[in-house]
């Protein structure tokens, strides 16, 4: 039998996650960011869903992502769509879920080489 090594198709590898922290790389965050495919990841001023506004996902339209999935903390919560209108605009998708069913699925995604971007919000 052969083995290979299955590696992400992407930049960046989510490996880990509780409802404080999530694990990039190897590197422990805990406060709220943007993770893309590829590239640098980003700071995301954001600590309360109540706080989110349309200003947040202007971030995410300039990485330019074909999918966003957005963990809404650690329980789901949506958006209402007109803070993300721009992002429909431009025929970017946007998928709600808990912090970490997104980072289960943003790693799934991510290992098929999709441009997809995870916006998680890590309450503090």
């Amino acid at each position: 039998m052969k083995f290979l090594l299955d590696e992400p198709q992407g930049g960046n590898s989510i490996s880990r996650h509780d409802e404080k922290s999530v694990w990039v790389n190897g590197v422990q965050h805990s406060s709220s960011l943007l993770v893309p495919w590829r590239g640098a990841l980003q700071a995301w001023d954001l600590q309360r869903f109540e706080d989110l506004s349309a200003d947040h996902f202007e971030q995410i339209l300039l990485l330019k992502p074909e999918l966003v999935i957005f963990g809404s903390g650690s329980r789901i919560r949506f958006a209402k769509p007109l803070l993300y209108r721009r992002l429909i605009e431009a025929r970017i998708g946007v998928e709600t879920m808990n912090l970490a069913a997104a980072c289960r699925t943003y790693t799934v995604l991510s290992s098929e080489g999709r441009a997809v971007l995870a916006a998680l919000l890590i309450e503090t």
